[in-house]
Protein backbone atom coordinates (compact mmCIF):
# COMPACT_ATOMS: atom_id res chain seq x y z
CA UNK A 1 0.00 0.00 0.00
CA UNK A 2 2.98 2.27 0.52
CA UNK A 3 3.41 2.43 -2.95
CA UNK A 4 0.63 4.99 -3.34
CA UNK A 5 2.14 7.54 -1.32
CA UNK A 6 4.85 9.97 -2.07
CA UNK A 7 6.77 11.51 0.42
CA UNK A 8 7.72 15.47 -0.47
CA UNK A 9 8.95 18.67 1.04
CA UNK A 10 5.75 20.29 2.92
CA UNK A 11 4.16 23.75 2.20
CA UNK A 12 2.04 26.36 3.40
CA UNK A 13 -1.07 25.29 2.57
CA UNK A 14 0.21 21.88 4.49
CA UNK A 15 -0.17 23.63 7.98
CA UNK A 16 -3.58 22.93 8.68
CA UNK A 17 -3.51 19.38 7.65
CA UNK A 18 -0.37 18.95 9.99
CA UNK A 19 -1.92 20.58 12.95
CA UNK A 20 -4.90 17.72 12.23
CA UNK A 21 -2.65 15.53 12.41
CA UNK A 22 -0.71 16.13 15.77
CA UNK A 23 -4.13 17.21 17.50
CA UNK A 24 -5.70 13.66 18.34
CA UNK A 25 -1.66 12.59 19.05
CA UNK A 26 -1.55 15.71 21.36
CA UNK A 27 -4.64 14.93 22.69
CA UNK A 28 -3.41 11.80 24.14
CA UNK A 29 -0.28 13.19 25.13
CA UNK A 30 2.07 11.46 22.68
CA UNK A 31 3.30 14.77 20.49
CA UNK A 32 3.40 18.30 21.60
CA UNK A 33 1.11 20.91 19.95
CA UNK A 34 2.65 24.06 18.72
CA UNK A 35 1.20 27.55 18.37
CA UNK A 36 0.10 27.46 14.36
CA UNK A 37 3.17 30.04 13.92
CA UNK A 38 5.52 27.50 14.97
CA UNK A 39 4.73 25.60 12.30
CA UNK A 40 4.98 28.18 9.66
CA UNK A 41 8.67 28.89 11.30
CA UNK A 42 9.48 25.12 11.29
CA UNK A 43 7.88 24.30 7.91
CA UNK A 44 10.79 23.74 5.94
CA UNK A 45 11.71 20.82 8.15
CA UNK A 46 8.89 19.32 6.99
CA UNK A 47 8.27 16.36 4.89
CA UNK A 48 4.88 15.14 4.24
CA UNK A 49 2.86 11.85 3.20
CA UNK A 50 0.45 12.17 0.35
CA UNK A 51 -1.59 9.76 -1.01
CA UNK A 52 -2.57 9.59 -4.58
CA UNK A 53 -5.31 11.40 -4.55
CA UNK A 54 -3.57 14.38 -2.75
CA UNK A 55 -5.17 13.66 0.86
CA UNK A 56 -2.16 14.49 3.61
CA UNK A 57 -1.86 11.60 5.43
CA UNK A 58 1.41 11.64 7.54
CA UNK A 59 4.34 14.18 8.30
CA UNK A 60 7.32 14.71 10.38
CA UNK A 61 10.54 16.90 10.47
CA UNK A 62 13.86 17.08 11.04
CA UNK A 63 15.37 20.09 13.19
CA UNK A 64 18.86 20.19 13.09
CA UNK A 65 20.18 21.06 16.58
CA UNK A 66 24.00 21.49 16.03
CA UNK A 67 26.57 20.70 13.44
CA UNK A 68 26.53 17.00 14.18
CA UNK A 69 22.79 16.43 16.29
CA UNK A 70 19.59 16.38 14.42
CA UNK A 71 16.12 15.16 15.82
CA UNK A 72 13.10 13.27 14.76
CA UNK A 73 9.99 15.24 15.43
CA UNK A 74 6.24 15.80 14.90
CA UNK A 75 6.14 12.18 13.22
CA UNK A 76 2.57 11.51 12.91
CA UNK A 77 0.41 9.57 10.69
CA UNK A 78 -3.77 9.87 10.09
CA UNK A 79 -5.62 7.60 11.92
CA UNK A 80 -6.77 5.37 8.95
CA UNK A 81 -3.28 4.79 7.66
CA UNK A 82 -1.45 3.84 10.68
CA UNK A 83 0.25 0.28 10.52
CA UNK A 84 0.71 0.61 6.62
CA UNK A 85 4.12 2.09 6.26
CA UNK A 86 3.51 5.98 6.36
CA UNK A 87 6.03 6.37 9.69
CA UNK A 88 8.83 4.17 7.94
CA UNK A 89 8.38 5.78 5.11
CA UNK A 90 8.74 9.49 6.57
CA UNK A 91 11.14 8.44 8.65
CA UNK A 92 13.59 6.84 5.65
CA UNK A 93 13.27 10.05 4.28
CA UNK A 94 14.33 12.47 7.05
CA UNK A 95 17.28 9.97 7.74
CA UNK A 96 18.42 10.62 3.86
CA UNK A 97 17.48 14.46 4.82
CA UNK A 98 19.81 14.03 7.72
CA UNK A 99 22.57 12.83 6.13
CA UNK A 100 22.77 14.66 2.77
CA UNK A 101 22.68 17.91 5.49
CA UNK A 102 25.88 16.90 7.11
CA UNK A 103 24.54 15.49 10.25
CA UNK A 104 26.15 12.54 11.94
CA UNK A 105 23.47 11.60 14.86
CA UNK A 106 19.86 11.74 15.01
CA UNK A 107 18.08 11.91 18.45
CA UNK A 108 14.39 11.41 19.04
CA UNK A 109 12.32 11.54 22.10
CA UNK A 110 10.01 8.90 22.00
CA UNK A 111 6.72 6.42 23.44
CA UNK A 112 7.45 4.07 20.28
CA UNK A 113 10.54 3.05 21.58
CA UNK A 114 10.06 -0.67 19.06
CA UNK A 115 9.22 1.28 16.15
CA UNK A 116 12.58 3.57 16.43
CA UNK A 117 14.27 0.53 17.34
CA UNK A 118 13.45 -0.90 13.74
CA UNK A 119 15.10 2.22 12.39
CA UNK A 120 18.79 1.37 14.02
CA UNK A 121 18.08 3.77 16.82
CA UNK A 122 19.16 2.99 20.32
CA UNK A 123 18.09 3.64 23.60
CA UNK A 124 20.70 6.54 24.80
CA UNK A 125 22.37 5.37 27.72
CA UNK A 126 24.44 8.26 28.65
CA UNK A 127 22.06 11.20 28.68
CA UNK A 128 25.41 13.29 27.87
CA UNK A 129 25.42 13.34 24.29
CA UNK A 130 27.14 16.49 23.61
CA UNK A 131 30.12 18.09 25.37
CA UNK A 132 29.40 20.52 28.16
CA UNK A 133 30.50 23.15 25.44
CA UNK A 134 27.83 22.40 23.05
CA UNK A 135 25.32 21.79 25.81
CA UNK A 136 26.18 25.50 27.00
CA UNK A 137 25.50 26.84 23.38
CA UNK A 138 22.43 24.81 22.96
CA UNK A 139 21.34 26.36 26.57
CA UNK A 140 20.87 29.18 24.31
CA UNK A 141 18.21 28.05 22.31
CA UNK A 142 14.19 29.04 22.34
CA UNK A 143 13.39 25.80 21.27
CA UNK A 144 11.14 23.68 23.32
CA UNK A 145 12.45 20.52 21.57
CA UNK A 146 16.45 21.52 22.31
CA UNK A 147 14.76 21.80 26.42
CA UNK A 148 13.69 18.89 26.09
CA UNK A 149 16.85 16.83 24.22
CA UNK A 150 18.83 18.95 26.84
CA UNK A 151 16.16 17.09 29.57
CA UNK A 152 15.77 20.64 31.55
CA UNK A 153 13.63 20.82 34.33
CA UNK A 154 11.05 23.12 32.47
CA UNK A 155 10.09 20.57 29.99
CA UNK A 156 9.65 17.71 32.32
CA UNK A 157 5.88 17.53 32.65
CA UNK A 158 5.81 17.41 28.82
CA UNK A 159 8.17 14.57 28.18
CA UNK A 160 7.50 12.00 31.13
CA UNK A 161 7.52 8.56 29.84
CA UNK A 162 9.13 9.52 27.17
CA UNK A 163 12.46 7.85 25.87
CA UNK A 164 15.15 9.33 24.21
CA UNK A 165 17.03 7.52 21.45
CA UNK A 166 19.48 8.13 18.92
CA UNK A 167 21.00 7.11 15.48
CA UNK A 168 24.56 7.06 14.08
CA UNK A 169 24.30 7.87 10.29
Amino acid sequence: MTETIRIRPARTSDVASIKALVAPLADQRILMAKETVAYYESLQEFRIAESVDGEVIGCGALHVMWEDLAEVRTLAAASSWRGKGIGHRLVERLLEDAKELGVSRVFCLTFEVGFFKKHGFEVMADQTAVDPEVYSELLRSHDEGVAEFLDLARVKPNTLGNTRMIKAL
